[in-house]
């Protein structure tokens, strides 16, 4: 069943999504060669905690059996890592490109964001490869209306990403969010032959393409954790929480006046 929220509910998803948005602006400044992932990670864990708002990544349990409970609250992915990159001591380089996903719960709600970032002087194809994935988002949130349906959004991306000469992953999709981080329904960034429940107002979905630069396929790393592209090269990550209303959807995780 999906959770459709009240107005104080949505208010509520807001203010964690604005601390979700901001931690993400905080790493984004921070982002440079030399940086590791791991200070990174500090910036925004110290940032959350200091608001009182708790990161749900940390101490997720890991779904490949055997693996450690994730120890960051950042993902943090670097070139060819597609999702649940761990953060660490890895130095970022002048011209990688790093995806940064965060989850935040506060009083409550939960707001769930992702970017792509450039480090230093990136190639062409790289930054185009950020600027479609970026787009691949706002494609699928102009579908996320009222009497539409989830296959509307996958659509959106999918054609946007293919049409641009990239690939989307299969085996990671988006999702409803609210009192937990995932809620029903899924929202796959391709077509399937579901096409999921219409959306009606107070919906709040997690809208997130991953797009591939070359095949779609992935693999798992030894750490269990993270997916990496299978043929090695570069994926990008773009992600917000939005509210389904009457007229046109809304982004939960941004900043204060923030304009897109």
């Amino acid at each position: 069943m999906i959770a459709v929220k009240s107005r104080s509910e949505l208010e509520l998803m807001k203010k964690a999504g604005e601390i979700t948005a901001t931690a993400l602006k905080l790493v984004e400044e921070a982002i440079k060669p030399g940086v590791t992932t791991g200070e990174l990670n500090q910036i925004a864990e110290e940032y959350v905690l200091s608001l009182g708002a708790v990161p749900l990544f940390k101490g997720v349990e890991c779904p490949v059996s055997g693996g450690l409970d994730f120890p960051g609250t950042l993902c943090v992915s670097v070139n060819e890592e597609i999702i649940h990159g761990i953060p660490g001591l890895r130095q970022l380089k002048d011209g990688d490109i790093i995806s940064v996903d965060m989850g935040v719960s506060y009083e409550g709600f939960c707001g769930d964001a992702a970017r792509t970032f450039p480090v230093g002087t990136v190639s062409e194809e790289a930054l185009r490869l950020i600027q479609v994935t970026r787009q691949c988002f706002f494609e699928g949130m102009k579908a996320a209306v009222k009497g539409n349906r989830i296959v509307d959004i996958s659509r959106a991306v999918q054609q946007h990403a293919q049409k641009n000469g990239f690939s989307v992953v299969r085996e990671y999709v988006g999702h409803g969010i609210g009192r937990e981080l995932w809620e029903a329904p899924q929202i796959p960034n391709y077509v399937t032959l579901q096409r999921g429940p219409r959306l009606e107002p107070g919906m709040t979905l997690a809208i997130e393409p991953m797009i591939n630069q070359g095949v779609y396929d992935i693999r798992i790393l030894n750490d269990k954790w993270t997916v990496v592209t299978a043929d090695g090269k570069l994926s990008a990550h773009y992600e917000n929480t939005i509210a389904v209303t009457e007229d046109e959807p809304f982004i939960l995780t941004k900043l204060r006046g923030e304009v897109f």
